[in-house]
């Protein structure tokens, strides 16, 4: 396979890990709140996720895919609130382990890796439209 197609590959892979880190992402912004349905009962826990370099041979490099998508093991915050139907006997609610801050950052991030590998695109079909007008040009 010629190194420019090959870029094709290795960032379309980057686009779809950034995709699916997004996803992730906006999981866990969407159920920041979400709360058990019964007293005491555990929330909505973050999601985590990783990627892993993966060797293509088809290509003769690597390009990055989707390790694992798991759970966020750190504690629950607790909050009282007494009339909240997920309220503990002692009042308080266990609420998810979703910080705002730092899922806007992970989504800021994505989103930059997201676009990088889509100039990577640009440039190399760029690059590919020139070479065929090159030959055209030659015969």
């Amino acid at each position: 396979m010629d190194p420019l197609s090959a870029s094709l590959k290795v960032a379309a892979s980057g686009l779809q890990a950034q995709s699916e880190r997004m996803q992730v992402v906006s999981e866990n912004l969407a159920n920041a709140k979400s709360t058990s349905d019964v007293p005491g009962g555990d929330p909505y826990r973050r999601k985590t996720i990783s990627f892993v370099a993966e060797l293509d041979r088809n290509i003769g490099g690597s390009v990055v895919e989707v390790g694992a998508v798991a759970r966020d093991p750190s504690d629950f915050t607790l909050q009282f609130d007494p009339g909240h139907e997920a309220a503990d006997e002692r009042g308080y609610v266990k609420m998810p382990n979703v910080n705002v801050l730092i899922e806007m950052a992970d989504m800021r991030e994505a989103n930059r890796g997201y676009e990088a590998n889509l100039q990577v695109i640009k440039q190399a079909r760029e690059l590919i439209s020139m070479t065929i007008d090159l030959m055209r040009s030659q015969s």
